[in-house]
């Protein structure tokens, strides 16, 4: 099937993630405490957050290939979401304790200034990060993969983040110490942030949470399949990549049964030109419509 063959191509992205972040957090914690750069140190601990949440990934990838069983009718897709779940938890643990680290480099400072090295370290790091975002984000666009997606993006914020440490320890270095704190203290809110985004996205997919706007566009498709009068009803849920559509049509009543299955197969090929990743059920009913009131004639 392909949609698992996408999710054995999607753990390249995930594996090139982890190498990346083992050798980036590696050169940043030493360098940043050698260098004495706080701000460092924090981007150091925020790739040791992605190595978590990248393994994370690449492990539901792994259990999100298991075909259904017996217990798993639906198949193991959800896998990839329930660990993003737990790599949440686990980025936010430690963006509160670099939050609580920068909050006392603020309250008892130093007054070291950072090496230059910091500052080309992290803006190496930068160039590193993009490269990475831009690879995995051709790969999530080539196998249609949320889940490298999300990747990407994080590959992408990390890039940002050691930019903006870079910036910091260069104010540092220019006078302003206060600055490689202040930008330790922002990279922290940052994995906050990216740790509670993470976990909304996948409370979201694990309540059956679905796009609005899809909701929409699929529901304008389906009413005008030729055969269909009425859209009586329309549910979604995502279930990793694959979406497990719920549909309800009225049709002709007098229609046979060729005819309606034709209206049925018509509709599923439809939702599936607009996302070939679904399972779609179809529930067709026979359109009556209502009895007019006749005009009675006034009684005496």
């Amino acid at each position: 099937m392909e949609l698992y063959t996408n999710l054995r191509q999607g753990e390249k992205g995930a594996w090139l993630s982890i190498g990346t972040y083992l050798i980036l957090s590696s050169a940043k914690l030493t360098i940043g405490y050698i260098g004495t750069s706080e701000a460092l140190k924090a981007d150091g601990l925020n790739n040791t957050t992605d190595i978590i949440a990248s393994i994370a990934v690449l492990v539901g990838l792994r259990i999100a290939q298991r075909p259904p069983d017996s217990n798993h009718q639906y198949g193991h897709l959800r896998a990839e979401t329930v660990a993003s779940l737990v790599a949440s938890f686990i980025m936010l643990v430690v963006g509160l304790q670099v939050l609580v680290s920068s909050l006392k480099s603020l309250w008892e400072p130093t007054g070291t200034t950072p090496s230059l090295l910091t500052a080309y370290v992290a803006m190496g790091s930068a160039v590193v990060m993009y490269v990475v975002y831009r690879y995995n984000l051709a790969l999530s666009k080539k196998i249609k993969s949320a889940a490298v997606k999300a990747a990407a993006f994080d590959n992408r914020s990390d890039a940002l983040v050691s930019i903006g440490t870079a910036i910091g320890i260069f104010g540092a270095i220019f006078g302003f110490p206060i600055i490689d704190s202040l930008t330790a203290l922002i990279v922290a809110f940052l994995i906050i942030k990216t740790a509670v985004e993470i976990f909304w996205e996948a409370v979201q997919s694990l309540t059956d949470a679905f796009d609005i706007d899809e909701v929409e566009t699929l529901s304008v498709l389906i009413r005008n399949v030729d055969g269909v009068i009425e859209l009586l009803d329309f549910k979604g849920r995502a279930h990793g990549n694959m979406y497990f559509i719920d549909v309800t049509v009225t049709v002709d009543p007098y229609l046979n049964v060729f005819e309606s299955h034709r209206i049925t197969e018509e509709i599923e090929h439809t939702i599936m030109r607009k996302n070939r990743f679904c399972q779609v059920l179809v529930h067709i009913e026979p359109h009556i419509i209502p009895p007019q009131n006749e005009d009675k004639p006034p009684t005496n």
